[in-house]
Order: C-alpha cells, then structure tokens, then sequence
C-alpha cells in the first residue's frame, strides 16, 4: 500500500472497521494484541517468579523480568518474525532475553517450551474477557428480569412455525430469554482455567534438569502466581478447557442469539411489537430506525458456531504436541471471545432499552378476528356438543369470520346450535382469558438468580 493509505507507517491497529459488534466493547480491548502480548509477557513473568519463589533463580531475575512492560516490545515485530519461528512466542523470548541481559536471560522461558506459554497465554486472554462478558450478562438478566415482571400479565400473539398459534405473554417470553441468559452465565463462569506447564513433550523433563527436585510444585506455584487453575497434567494435546471454551462460548451465542432473533421479527414495520431503544438510522432512509444491536448479535450468533467447530476439530491432536491442530486455535478462539464480548455489551444495551409497545400487542390479538382462540373452544364445546359436531361448528364461523370481517365472537352469537348450550362466548372468546400457566411460569423463571 502507498504511504497515505498504508497501515505499517501510521502503526495502525485492527480498530474494528468491519466488526462493528466488536468496536468499542471491553473485549476489543482484553483480546487485542496487545493484550496477548501482555498475557505472553505475564506468562514468562510469572514462570521466571515462580522459579525464584522455590529459590532456583535469583531474585534479581524475576525482578528484572517483571520490569518489562509491553510498551519495550515492539509488537509487529514479534508478529513479524514468528512467521519464520511458527509462534509468537519464539521472538517474544528473544527479545526479553535481550531485555533483562546477559545476567539474567539464561532464566527466561526456563524449563518451557512454546505451547506453555501460548495456552497460559491464551487462558489470560479468555478470563479477561470472560469477566467482562458476565458482567454484561448479568446487567441483560437484571433488565431482562425488570421487562418479564412488569409484563407478566401482557398479552400477545403467541407464534409458531411464523403464524399466530395461541396467546401468550411478553413476560413469560422475556423470562424465557433471562433463563437462556443465565444458562451461558452460568456454565462460563463454571469454566476452569488452567495453566500450562509441561516443557518439551509434557514430561517436565527440564524442570527437573534445571534442578526441581518436585516439578509439581513448579507448576502449582506458576498457577498460583498467574491465578489460573492448577492443571492435573500438561495438556498440550489434551484440549478439554478449549473445547469446554469452545462450547460455553457458543452457547452463549446462541442464547443471546435467540433474544436477537425474537427482537428483530417483533421490531418489523409491519408488527412493530417491541422497538431498540436508541441508534439505527439508514444511509438511504431517514425515517429508518433499524434494530441495530439485535442485528449485530444475530451475526455473532450465526459465526459463533463455525469456530468452535474448529476448535473442535482441533481436539484430535496427535502425538505430543501436533502440527497444525494446536496453531488452528489461535484466530478462532480469539475470535469467540471477541464475538460474545461483543454480544453480551450489545445483549446488555438492548435489554436496557427495549420499548414494549402494549397496545400493538392487543391490536394484533384481533387479527385473527378471534380465531387465536379456537383451541379453547374445540376443548369447551367438545363435551357438550360432542368433538366432530363442534369441529364442525368452529371450522364454519372460522371461514365466516374471515369471511366476513366479523369477530368470532359475534359470529358464534348467531349460531342456533349454541342458544340452548350453558357456555360464556365472550370469556371463551377472550385472549386474556387463555394464557394457560403463563403467570405462573415466569414467576418459577424468577426465581432463578
């Protein structure tokens, strides 16, 4: 590129241009490069501590390591450079070497291999972001929790296969979408975090050779010091904390994927049951108010799935460490992260925000001129008409009804068969009356904390 339009002169960044789901949310910034190259950075940190804290480095070298900060590394050099060495941290280890001096650099990346550094790394970069997301998700529940209580009594067409089925309510539709969140709350932040430490082929090898009598304790002492998880054994090819990642991640996805899909059919011109409370205008359409954050977590929700297929697939990793499998994880994995931090901002903002319009909801309920509920009336009139003479009966007002432009109620006024029956048309003919255990079942899903 020219130098007016080339990133490498301005040190530009990826700023979020074409992800705009992303832009501005804590994730961008907890799973930038800079950010990994800090979590890299804390990994080395920590190992050369830990190796002083068993008293087998000077303490002068962890000091001297932990005084590296990111801002003497220069990031696109490194990304350079661990094109021809494979990974990032190859480089990395290079230039702390450098940094800390003759005297010290024989205790950076002691005892370490590669894939060490880049899963703790890894893991770094996902409890970051995973804090922010749960934090966001518990905002979107709290709101969430406000929109099911305020609403447990308003009524709206219930849909199925995209057509009116039988009434139900928002409120029980919005502590659906809360239970979905606490779902994903939960099983992220039931995640365990692991460090990693295995040398060369996950034996420790060099942990013993370079003089712990008890690797074991090195590695414990290392997850301490990082606050990770202590890990059972070295898991270079044993990925079950990406794939549990992997999974959680996409679940969320999905399930605030769902409050997205629900927001965007509901908001259309033409129901226009529910509106985004702010944002949205069009290029073209001044008087367009688009559904903009649902928009941007139904895109996420619809990637989600194929990077965690990755990061599945990634789990049939052969030998020791593999080749190819191992390096695949990166990009997707970050990729999630950025994606449900991003939803989960977005989730939170849209909750916030959502404008229930009531009265479009009651409107929309006479659509069917009273046809919604008709299985109501099959269940009523069956015992005392016997069930083909009252399917018979509703299946004629029905097509009158529609026929005619009439309610279904006045329609069945009219019918002769229904003078000498003991029935109260009007309750039987009221959507507020069959909301079934709407009520109840939204105070069950609050409950839930």
């Amino acid at each position: 590129m020219n130098a007016r339009g080339g990133s490498e002169e301005r040190g530009d960044v990826d700023v979020g241009l074409l992800t705009p789901g992303l832009a501005g949310s804590p994730a961008s910034a907890t799973t930038s490069d800079r950010a990994f190259l800090q979590a890299l950075l804390d990994a080395e940190t920590a190992l050369t501590c830990s190796w002083a804290g068993l008293a087998l480095a000077p303490a002068a070298a962890a000091a001297a390591l932990s005084a590296v900060t990111t801002a003497d590394l220069d990031v696109r050099s490194i990304a350079r450079r661990a094109r021809d060495a494979g990974n990032p941290v190859i480089p990395l280890v290079a230039d702390l070497t450098a940094a800390v001096g003759g005297e010290y650099g024989a205790y950076v990346h002691r005892g370490a291999t590669s894939q060490d550094i880049m899963d703790t790394a890894m893991m770094l970069v996902a409890r970051s972001t995973l804090r922010t997301v749960l934090e966001d998700l518990d905002r979107t529940a709290l709101a969430l929790r406000g929109l099911a209580a305020t609403h447990r009594e308003t009524v709206l067409p219930g849909r199925t296969l995209t057509q009116h089925a039988v009434p139900t309510t928002f409120g029980l539709k919005a502590a659906g979408w809360r239970a979905l969140v606490l779902d994903a709350r939960d099983r992220l932040a039931a995640l365990r975090l692991p460090a990693q430490l295995g040398g060369a082929a996950g034996t420790l090898a060099a942990f013993t050779a370079f003089g712990a009598e008890d690797p074991g304790a090195l590695v414990a002492a290392y997850a301490r010091e990082l606050g990770l998880d202590e890990p059972a054994l070295p898991w270079h090819t044993l990925r079950t904390p990406i794939g549990d990642l992997a999974g959680a991640l996409a679940l969320t996805a999905g399930a605030l994927g769902k409050t997205a899909a629900d927001v965007l059919t509901l908001s259309r011109t033409e129901i226009a049951e529910v509106a985004e409370g702010s944002r949205g205008g069009s290029s073209a359409m001044p008087h367009k108010a688009n559904p903009v954050a649902a928009t941007l977590i139904a895109a996420a929700a619809r990637r989600a799935p194929g990077l965690a297929a990755t990061l599945y697939a990634s789990m049939a990793a052969e030998d020791e460490r593999p080749a190819g499998a191992w390096h695949a994880e990166w990009e997707p994995l970050r990729e999630l992260l950025r994606l449900v931090g991003g939803a989960a901002r977005n989730a939170a903002e849209l909750a916030e925000g959502l404008r229930v319009n009531t009265d479009v909801m009651r409107e929309h309920l006479r659509l069917t001129h009273g046809l919604i509920v008709s299985e109501r009336l099959a269940v009523a009139l069956a015992p005392l008409l016997g069930r083909a003479r009252a399917r018979e009966l509703l299946t004629a007002a029905a097509e009158r009804a529609v026929a005619e432009d009439r309610p279904l109620l006045d329609v069945l006024g009219e019918e002769p068969r229904l003078k000498d029956v003991d029935v109260d048309l009007e309750d039987l003919t009221d959507p507020a009356r069959y909301t079934g255990a709407a009520g109840t079942l939204t105070d069950r899903a609050l409950e839930r904390r």
